[in-house]
């Protein structure tokens, strides 16, 4: 069975979107999959062992985004599937084009006017429960069992127990914890744990903060990869981790899919929408605020106190708890 798959376009909302693609596969015989989907998508889920193509979509790129959608749409062909995990026109026009009869979307305006199955999903929920609605609509016996996450890039094995350090969140500076008080946790931890300090292309400076505090407190034993690494390193790498210290972001999701053990540090988001699906050793350190969740890129009230309240010992504690 020849299923078309839209994936989300963040890293870690693609990854949130690996139970509802398992149970795909598990409820429809002999499936096969095409993942359409952002260049960090694609190359974080083209792994799966049942993924035939995954096809970075650029039609955005284009001078007609809609000439350029039909094009695709007819490249690819009729499937027996077609799903989109994104809310947009463009991936209802893309999953219409392709012909296909079976065609699923979160229900809104255009989705209603171009595809078949349209449920209404409510948003008072995990993710991962939303989108695994979305797959099962057309399901009549699923049991109501969601799997964990579930990645197929091969874990990196380091030589030492290694605490991965993530102060990055692609979303906005709202996300982001302090890199002095990463650094702070990082060296508490250091006889313990060699430290891998991580983040995007864009988050260098960031990283580079936490090692000049690494250094200002005696710390050796570090290594930054920060802006160095692809997709898929970046998920070996993370995968391979003892222990991770992060921001609520893609590579939060990375290490619930490998079941790492977790502190996960959240501000102006939508903690039971977003945190880490069935890690087994997680843990959230936020504090309530009569302003959160705000869902805001950058703090509108310029305190950021939701963030700036969350001390160092807190996290350490909050590792802790975890009794690794």
């Amino acid at each position: 069975m020849r299923i078309l798959v839209v994936l989300p376009n963040w890293l870690g909302d693609a990854v949130m979107a690996t139970p509802a693609i398992e149970l795909l596969a598990k409820y429809y015989e002999n499936a096969h999959f095409t993942f359409i989907g952002s260049y960090v998508s694609i190359e974080a889920l083209k792994h799966h062992p049942l993924c035939e193509s995954a096809i970075v979509d650029e039609t955005k790129k284009a001078s007609s985004r809609l000439a350029a959608t039909y094009k695709l749409a007819k490249q690819l062909g009729r499937f027996d599937l077609a799903i989109t995990f994104r809310n947009q026109i463009h991936s209802s026009t893309l999953l219409r084009f392709t012909d296909t009869v079976l065609t699923v979307a979160r229900k809104s305006w255009h989705s209603q006017l171009l595809l078949s199955h349209i449920p209404k999903i409510k948003t008072d929920q995990h993710l991962v429960q939303q989108y695994v609605e979305l797959a099962m609509v057309n399901v009549d016996n699923f049991d109501g069992d969601i799997p964990p996450l579930k990645l197929y890039i091969q874990q990196n094995r380091f030589e030492n127990p290694t605490l991965g350090i993530n102060a990055g969140a692609t979303y906005g500076s709202a996300k982001r914890w302090y890199p002095e008080r990463f650094a702070q946790v990082a060296a508490y931890y250091k006889d313990k744990y060699d430290i891998l300090i991580f983040g995007g292309p864009n988050e260098v400076e960031m990283a580079k903060e936490i090692e000049e505090n690494l250094i200002s407190l005696g710390v050796t034993n570090y290594k930054n990869i920060a802006g160095k690494t692809t997709i898929e390193e970046l998920c070996a790498n993370i995968a391979g981790c003892s222990l991770f210290i992060t921001n609520d972001s893609g590579p939060m999701h990375v290490a619930a899919a490998y079941q790492v053990p977790t502190v996960a540090i959240f501000g102006p988001t939508k903690y039971k929408e977003t945190c880490q699906w069935k890690n087994e050793k997680s843990t959230i350190v936020r504090h309530e605020m009569d302003c959160s969740p705000c869902m805001k890129r950058e703090c509108p009230l310029k305190h950021h106190d939701c963030m700036k309240s969350i001390t160092a010992s807190e996290v350490i504690e909050a590792v802790k708890s975890l009794e690794l």
